[in-house]
């Protein structure tokens, strides 16, 4: 009987012990990850837009032209990366994409500390082809890294930490929406974060040899879709999905950046209670789409996002409308609960369409071709559009996009489905 007992404690010590590689590299993933989004989200997508506009002083179409030829040279970049590494075997390379992300978190660190000497146009698309560099070569291979780290079971809870973390701190702590601001948060995360990127890649370690090889096991290997069969129509009917969501999103929220109503009351706001709780918002919305995740269908989420979407967007017609003089804190709430149900999908759903193998391409098609190809071309029509269109008739155009996008989803979803494997 003695023995007994000893030998279950034996055996679970000896799991526990097991597990702690796998904990330690879901951490690294999460980690790794919501500092880049952060730094993409901020910097990237709000910061380098007021840094044209107002630093350098050039109009809105040019600054538009310039996050459109970021948007394509990204998408370029990680197309090519992501079908070398498919064609190479990178995907399976853990410790080889681990120094391709700390050589580009050091290029972003120095390309984000010059960037303040930047004098004119010629200068910033120069600097602009090396952060599409940066950015186009960290899509595949930062997002590869799912199936070296994540297990397949906990892929929609790592989607949640990264959001949560990543727009708790954008959302939360980030009062001064300025280019200045920005790139001293986004400076200290990449010079903190350097060294120890640094000594993982380079390091000899019998846990990050253990790491090297998760990805053989059935856990980490095989995306959950992929074991459901998922047909390559469906595949890029998600990228067009997704495609579709960013769009609406940046095409919209780029307009209300400018507009002071919406945003002193709520992501600018000097009440820091007000940005608090809409950093919790997206806390609880990421936690919530990380448990849906696992058990809904894709397209019933893809549904709520769109749903949402256009709910948020019909509530900000009717005020402005209204002529209201206060905004209400609905409207931020909803938006943040979207947002965070699309990130959590955008950073789970392409590993889980995936094997080793196959996950660089598809991370560069999913993420690069429908997420930053969509956010930057929108950033830069909703440049365009700030003296072209009215306010009202800006969130009408946004507002209809995403019921068009819901009604066309709803229909899909009633269609029945052939599943087939992808390739």
């Amino acid at each position: 009987m003695h023995s007994n007992v000893t030998s279950r404690i034996e055996i679970r010590l000896l799991n526990r012990i097991r597990d702690i590689p796998v904990a330690l590299g879901f951490l690294l993933f999460v980690a790794m990850m919501a500092s880049g989004y952060y730094y993409n989200l901020t910097f990237v997508q709000l910061g380098l837009e007021d840094f044209g506009a107002r630093l350098l002083g050039l109009p809105s179409a040019a600054v538009a032209r310039d996050m459109a030829l970021l948007a394509l040279a990204t998408c370029g970049v990680a197309l090519l990366v992501g079908y070398w590494m498919w064609k190479k075997g990178v995907g399976r390379r853990f410790r080889l994409k681990l120094q391709l992300s700390c050589g580009i978190v050091a290029l972003q660190a120095g390309l984000t500390f010059i960037c303040p000497l930047i004098e004119n146009e010629a200068e910033f698309l120069l600097w602009l082809a090396g952060a599409s560099l940066a950015l186009g070569v960290g899509v595949p291979v930062m997002f590869s890294m799912t199936t070296d780290l994540v297990p397949v079971r906990l892929r929609g809870w790592s989607a949640a930490l990264v959001t949560s973390l990543a727009y708790c701190a954008a959302a939360g702590f980030s009062s001064e929406w300025q280019f200045e601001a920005f790139r001293r948060n986004s400076l200290f995360l990449l010079l903190a974060g350097l060294p120890a990127i640094g000594w993982l890649a380079f390091s000899r370690h019998p846990w990050l040899d253990a790491l090297a090889t998760q990805h053989l096991l059935p856990q980490f290997a095989s995306g959950r879709f992929r074991r459901g069969g998922v047909s390559r129509k469906q595949f890029w009917g998600f990228i067009i999905a997704m495609f579709g969501i960013y769009f609406v999103d940046s095409l919209g929220f780029m307009r209300l950046l400018k507009t002071p109503l919406y945003m002193e009351s709520a992501w600018q706001s000097p009440d820091f209670n007000i940005r608090l709780f809409i950093a919790a918002t997206h806390v609880i919305g990421a936690m919530a789409a990380g448990a849906l995740y696992s058990s809904l269908r894709l397209r019933s989420l893809f549904l709520w996002v769109f749903g949402i979407f256009a709910l948020t967007h019909l509530q900000y017609s009717f005020h402005i409308r209204l002529e209201a003089e206060s905004g209400v804190l609905s409207m931020p709430m909803l938006y943040a609960l979207a947002v965070s149900l699309y990130t959590v999908l955008n950073f789970a759903i392409w590993a889980d369409l995936s094997t080793p193998d196959t996950i660089p391409i598809n991370a560069a098609l999913g993420v690069a071709l429908s997420g930053w190809t969509a956010t930057f071309l929108s950033t830069g029509l909703a440049l365009a559009w700030g003296d072209a269109l009215s306010l009202e008739r800006h969130i009408q155009v946004v507002d209809s996009l995403a019921m068009v996008l819901f009604l066309a989803l709803l229909i899909l979803s009633i269609l029945p489905t052939r599943k087939t494997e992808t390739a």
